[in-house]
């Protein structure tokens, strides 16, 4: 199992395991899923594979950067490297929710509040989101989704994080429910930690809170560092005024660097990707990692679409941008329990600006163009 922990389960009231074991074993044949709108059916391919075992296993080994963030006077947030509210790290854990981005979720709420936004390619040509929450509140979230094989493993380093979605396929919701680092908050689970907004139709209209999830959960500790940040320029690098990544026909996302607000600002063509507030979508620095991807063994969704994995572990080009530049090189990552680490061609470790990240996991087909 990778990336696998000996700490204790944290969902002593959730489903039966057996149960699900059955349903994950039926599910070969044919399963049943509860989605956050209605029942779908999820059939194996004839010669189902396992994308976990495709990948080099992974290990427990926690790296020197991923020690925990303890609760100082001055401190700054463990995820973002920005002054912690009233100088003290929250004594809490990451919270990562799943967030749609069809273009029926768009406007979103909640992203601007996250910590880091993590973009990545699902089936039908369309992506979605991985908000992670630590430092900052956010009253609503949402639309809320199912979730994804490639999210937890996305999100493994992180320490002992919340995970937050609106079902799924049943054998991800198994794996997720058997994570002994995970709290899993299934929407399934604990439907009264959600809420369905009256102006959106299912499945676009399911919300939730910071608050509402803080509230399952009783940990006290803060997430693990992954990043490497440091305020000043990095040396080097190209000056830059615009990203393009073309995830598909939906998604073709377009970066511009803001000098007078000093963030990257997020479009689609030349629509702004505008929050539910009004206020444009933006990151203080954006990374695009460039990753394999293979189709995983189970119908995601209709009748013969196969979901996507994201392979993250192993290493790939990567484009950090920050501070109004670009700066190339690659990324490595050994095994999920790892955080990625970036690095120029030289080998220097590439580190991030102060505040939000939102990093675009993007197939290794797709070309992005800068200018």
């Amino acid at each position: 199992m990778p990336g696998s922990h000996s700490a204790t389960p944290r969902n002593p009231k959730g489903p039966n395991s057996m149960s699900l074991k059955l349903s994950v074993l039926a599910g070969l044949l044919a399963v049943v899923v509860v989605g956050a709108f209605g029942y779908r059916y999820v059939t194996a391919k004839k010669s189902p594979r396992s994308a976990i075992a495709t990948s080099p296993s992974s290990t427990t080994s926690v790296s020197s950067n991923s020690a925990p963030v303890a609760s100082t006077t001055s401190a700054t947030c463990p995820l973002t490297d920005l002054p912690a509210p009233n100088g003290t790290v929250p004594q809490r854990p990451a919270l990562a929710v799943k967030v749609g981005n069809d273009p029926a979720a768009r406007p979103q709420s909640g992203l601007q509040e996250a910590d880091i936004v993590y973009e990545v390619q699902v089936e039908g040509g369309i992506t979605r989101y991985i908000a992670v929450f630590q430092c900052n509140n956010a009253s609503a979230i949402g639309p809320v989704r199912s979730l994804r094989w490639t999210d937890w493993h996305v999100i493994e380093p992180l320490g002992k994080p919340i995970i937050a979605f609106a079902g799924g396929i049943n054998p991800d919701r198994y794996a997720v429910s058997q994570k002994p680092y995970l709290f899993d908050a299934d929407f399934f689970r604990y439907i009264n930690s959600y809420y369905r907004i009256s102006t959106r139709a299912a499945p676009e209209n399911l919300y939730t809170s910071t608050k509402n999830l803080y509230a399952l959960d009783p940990s006290t500790t803060p997430p693990n560092r992954i990043f490497t940040f440091q305020k000043s320029v990095p040396s080097g690098g190209t000056a830059v005024t615009n990203v393009y990544v073309p995830f598909s026909y939906a998604a073709q996302v377009n970066w511009t660097w803001s000098s007078q607000k000093q963030l990257w600002l997020r479009s689609y063509g030349s629509q702004p990707d505008l929050s539910s507030s009004g206020a444009q979508q933006n990151a203080t620095n954006v990374v695009v990692q460039m990753v394999q991807t293979i189709p995983g063994p189970y119908v995601e969704t209709g009748t013969n679409v196969y979901g996507v994995h994201s392979i993250t572990i192993g290493t790939g080009p990567v484009m950090i941008f920050r501070n109004g530049r670009e700066y190339t090189g690659y990324w490595s990552r050994p095994n999920y329990a790892e955080p990625t680490q970036y690095y120029l061609s030289s080998g220097t470790k590439i580190p991030l600006a102060p505040g939000r990240t939102w990093v675009e996991l993007v197939p290794n087909t797709v070309a992005v163009s800068v200018s």
